[in-house]
């Protein structure tokens, strides 16, 4: 069962294109598995070592890198947003990076 739903986190994630984040609530709904964010982390850790999967365009509700500040996943994720054109106020993603799916996107692409 984590198998299949985590197949279905990680296609949403690599749909996230660069230079946008998505929250792990968003992703959780748009894998259809509403009030799941918690399992999208768990998917993320789980997500095979040599994957292409953008975890880093993941962050929290409050548009933050859930990672300690400071620590170094912290620092490799906000190395990789940045490098992408992600701006920051502060510890906090600017709104105008956050990932809105078109509808043709959600339709053609997480169908079943």
């Amino acid at each position: 069962m984590h198998n299949a739903n985590y197949q279905k986190i990680w296609k949403v994630v690599t749909l996230i294109p660069q230079g946008a984040v998505a929250s792990y609530g968003q992703i959780a709904d748009l894998a259809g598995l509403p009030g799941s964010a918690r399992l999208v982390g768990r998917a993320l850790r789980a997500a095979p070592a040599d994957s292409a999967l953008p975890w880093h365009r993941v962050i929290n509700a409050q548009r933050r890198i859930s990672f300690p500040f400071a620590t170094p996943g912290y620092i490799r994720q906000k190395a990789l947003l940045t490098g992408e054109g992600i701006r920051f106020s502060g510890r906090t993603v600017n709104r105008e990076h956050l990932w809105q799916p078109d509808l043709a996107l959600l339709l053609w692409e997480l169908d079943g």
